[in-house]
């Protein structure tokens, strides 16, 4: 095995093309890390290291900011906002007959314009965000009162920093390898782990050492669930129709139809993350407003968030009932069942149709089910761990965890594909 990598490795930066996407990847990761190191004018960093240390549920949403949300960096939004531009446009093809014809039958002129909607979107999105941010950032008293111009500019910058994360991620995409939005978040997922190292190291004690050891072995196991969920897959066998050509009859293909455990990806995670999220910006901007329930509703809102057990408990429901929502709008079995009939297809033991789109439903439902309640214990593992050892200097959590793993295996299937097509 070890052979095989040093011969992938030499074959990688042994091939110009290979090595230039490589070292195009490197420099925009560099960028991006530098980008997230500079902060926005009036941080007390104080207040902003106490406040995520109290804060579980900001450290999970640090996460999809790429790191620049610990930093209240000029990219703090990060590529949030283009995800959630991207997810609202998936769920606008059950909703819009024009998204979802652009999406599932333009071809690719229908996917390049789908994807110019979202970033389109995303820029609003951006803004919206950023005036959340900022007026619950003041009211935390992590960042000094703005005033009006100085607001509309933080906003500007903020703004603009998402939206050229997100052009640097496509040009990642274009010209580097692998998912470019993806490895700007393991990025900043790779980036804080020396930090939280050195906290955790420096915050353990004689009593709590078996707790951070029985933390590590966990994260382990957590870590080789992840490969093997993620990989996990329930194949439906599929045939197809003998063809029968003059006097030559051709003998029908044999394949399968996969079906993924984790159909949904790290989306159900996001979708949770953002609807938990939009209380409080809510109650932050009625309390610029000075309406006079929304300070005492931000308050008990904010102690819901820093419980773990009331928050975990609301976040799991909230990942399993999203994980069956987003699967049912990015996966239909008619369509599959439709496709499998136009070219010949079916099931074996199935009637092609309808019995087959009931057979497909219920064989996905089966499989989600499982990987809803992965996903759902992966998200609140920090809250459990949290609970139960009191430690909050938590390494890695379950989210982070799956979007590294996940897209350092794509990362490694796209290079092995490359070096592949190469070699032949």
């Amino acid at each position: 095995m070890l052979n095989s990598f040093l011969h992938k490795l030499k074959l990688s930066f042994g091939d110009s093309e290979i090595r230039s996407r490589i070292l195009f990847l490197i420099g925009a990761l560099a960028l991006f890390r530098l980008l997230a190191s500079i902060p926005i004018p009036g941080v007390d960093k104080t207040a902003l290291a106490s406040f995520f240390a109290s804060n579980q549920f900001f450290g999970l949403l640090n996460i999809f900011s790429g790191g620049g949300l610990s930093q209240l960096s000029v990219v703090m939004l990060g590529v949030g906002p283009y995800i959630t531009a991207s997810i609202i446009m998936q769920l606008g093809t059950i909703i819009f007959p024009q998204v979802k014809q652009a999406y599932f039958e333009e071809g690719e002129a229908g996917r390049a314009k789908f994807i110019n909607w979202s970033r389109l979107l995303t820029i609003p999105i951006s803004i919206l965000q950023s005036i959340g941010f900022l007026l619950l950032l003041q009211n935390q008293g992590i960042i000094a009162h703005l005033e009006p111009v100085a607001l509309v500019a933080n906003i500007a910058l903020i703004s603009a920093g998402s939206i050229l994360l997100m052009w640097l991620g496509e040009l990642v995409t274009e010209f580097g390898i692998g998912n470019g939005i993806s490895l700007i978040i393991l990025a900043g997922i790779l980036a804080s782990l020396p930090v939280s190292i050195s906290q955790a190291i420096f915050a353990a004690t004689a009593a709590n050492i078996p707790s951070y050891l029985a933390f590590a072995i966990l994260a382990l196991l957590m870590i080789y669930a992840v490969v093997i969920v993620s990989d996990a897959e329930r194949s439906i066998p599929i045939a197809y129709a003998r063809a029968v050509r003059g006097a030559a009859v051709a003998q029908g293909a044999a394949t399968y139809l996969p079906i993924r455990l984790l159909q949904a990806g790290v989306i159900p995670i996001i979708f949770a993350l953002s609807l938990l999220l939009l209380p409080q910006m809510v109650l932050s901007m009625l309390g610029t407003l000075k309406i006079s329930f929304a300070s005492s509703a931000s308050l008990w809102y904010a102690a819901f968030l820093a419980n773990p057990w009331k928050y975990g408990s609301i976040y799991f429901a909230f990942v399993v009932l999203f994980t069956y929502f987003y699967t049912a709008v990015t996966f239909e079995p008619k369509r599959v069942a439709e496709n499998l009939q136009k070219t010949g297809a079916f099931i074996p033991g199935v009637r092609p149709g309808r019995e087959t789109e009931e057979y497909i439903g219920r064989v996905v439902n089966r499989v989600t089910l499982p990987g809803a309640f992965f996903l759902g214990l992966l998200a609140v593992a920090p809250s459990i761990i949290q609970g139960i050892t009191g430690i909050t200097t938590l390494v890695l959590g379950g989210t982070a965890l799956l979007i590294a793993v996940q897209v350092a295996l794509d990362l490694a299937h796209k290079i092995d594909a490359q070096v592949s097509l190469r070699e032949y």
